[in-house]
């Protein structure tokens, strides 16, 4: 069971396989299982509050189940005994592999067990790689790991560790594997993606091309990204690249600079403006997403109106919208200066309310355009769904298509947060 980012889920993936390699089998739910591996999400107080409630509903609907909670929650906050009650097995992320000899030594005395090493200054990139991705049509596949940053709101250096990344050979032959069994899409994703490769002179569009020049790999795009070296020379190469997916997810996390310089983003709004219009100059009808945050430490009403005016601005195909969340053990969680809950969420409000005004511009400009479609799924109400280069979602009633096919499509209506499209024949 898995909380949180693609990332999360590429690791789950990883045990999954070591498991089902040493005979293990998964179960349709956590109420047959006899064990229920959680992979916890530690980003904001609302995930360890997630991560507890389903620890507690698993223990409740299946007492005898082994409950083995890995991830970044326990990694984070260690000392924390309390987070870990109710569970047999305690793992960090700096032991996934291990899961199958932690199952077997606690089946054969049935004490708990709590393995949580910390990450080490010069730790390399933990040897890794999945064949499949179960009931899926694209494969993410993780490239770096850890974070040098340490934003002042932010736990997840302490969770995942310092930069590290993965070989471009070791990426070669996992996306060759991955087009051998099928997949058409690959999703590279990573904790702090833009500093892919900084260990041994490379960078994303290294790993991009890596994948890109793999036969059977139509689609290769990136997971959420830091602005940090997305340069103009970034940019040129990446859209020189036919394979490449012109969908940026650029993590904002607040328009005003004030804001920023408080949080201890290494940017501004006039950089990331610049970054936002060399993409829409350099990529055919590219999709920009992002993240912001709200209520963050000192925000008075001013920078609230400055973050909100901006994010207007740069108008967004779509936004995740969050009230800032405290985290012991960070910077900002000893500032002066917190601002109300009540406010906070108020403040979402209004960020998400034009937001989404946003995002209805976006997906109307859409119609009209020539783009293609990868099937993925067949909705309840028997329309196909899928995703475009840019990754706009689209519904198509044709059911003579195929999942995990790509179709040329003309779109002709949208919706809120969807296009409805028609096969190009």
């Amino acid at each position: 069971m898995t909380l949180g980012c693609k990332v999360n889920q590429y690791e789950s993936q990883i045990m999954s396989e070591l498991l089902g390699e040493n005979g293990w089998e998964s179960a349709e739910s956590y109420r047959d299982a006899d064990v229920c591996i959680i992979n916890s999400c530690t980003v904001t107080s609302t995930g360890d509050s997630k991560c507890r409630k389903l620890i507690n509903r698993v223990r409740r609907e299946n007492p005898d189940c082994i409950i083995a909670l890995c991830g970044c929650m326990p990694q984070a906050f260690s000392n924390d005994l309390e987070l870990f009650r109710g569970c047999d097995i305690v793992m960090g992320n700096t032991a996934r592999r291990d899961i199958v000899s932690v199952l077997n030594e606690y089946l054969q005395n049935r004490q708990q067990i709590i393995r949580i090493a910390p990450h080490e200054k010069d730790e390399r990139f933990e040897p890794m790689s999945v064949s499949s991705f179960e009931t899926r049509t694209r494969a993410f596949v993780k490239i770096e790991d850890g974070c040098n940053r340490f934003c002042t709101y932010c736990i997840i250096p302490y969770a995942r560790g310092r930069v590290r990344s993965k070989p471009l050979d070791v990426l070669e032959k996992e996306a060759r594997d991955l087009a051998l069994n099928g997949f058409r899409e690959i999703v590279l994703v990573g904790i702090n993606l833009s500093a892919y490769g900084q260990e041994f002179d490379a960078d994303v569009f290294d790993a991009v091309k890596t994948v890109c020049d793999i036969d059977g790999i139509e689609r290769v795009r990136l997971g959420s990204i830091e602005p940090e070296r997305m340069t103009e020379e970034m940019l040129k190469k990446l859209s020189k690249l036919s394979k490449f997916c012109s969908h940026f997810h650029l993590s904002l996390q607040s328009g005003c600079d004030a804001t920023l310089k408080r949080m201890r983003r290494h940017y501004d709004t006039a950089e990331y403006r610049g970054i936002v219009e060399n993409i829409r100059r350099l990529f055919d009808n590219p999709s920009i997403t992002t993240d912001v945050m709200v209520g963050f430490v000192g925000e008075s009403d001013e920078e609230f109106a400055d973050s909100l005016r901006f994010c207007y601005e740069m108008g967004f195909a779509k936004t995740h919208v969050f009230p800032y969340s405290r985290r012991k053990g960070t910077v900002a969680d000893k500032m002066d200066g917190h601002i109300d809950e009540h406010i906070k969420h108020e403040r979402a409000d209004t960020m998400i309310a034009h937001m989404l005004d946003a995002q209805k511009r976006f997906m109307q400009s859409q119609v009209g355009k020539r783009s293609s479609v990868l099937i993925e799924t067949l909705d309840r109400e028997g329309m196909l769904e899928g995703y475009t280069p840019n990754y706009t979602r689209l519904k198509i009633s044709d059911t003579s298509l195929h999942v995990g096919e790509i179709y040329d499509v003309i779109i002709i209506e949208a919706f809120d947060d969807y296009c409805v499209a028609e096969v190009v024949r």
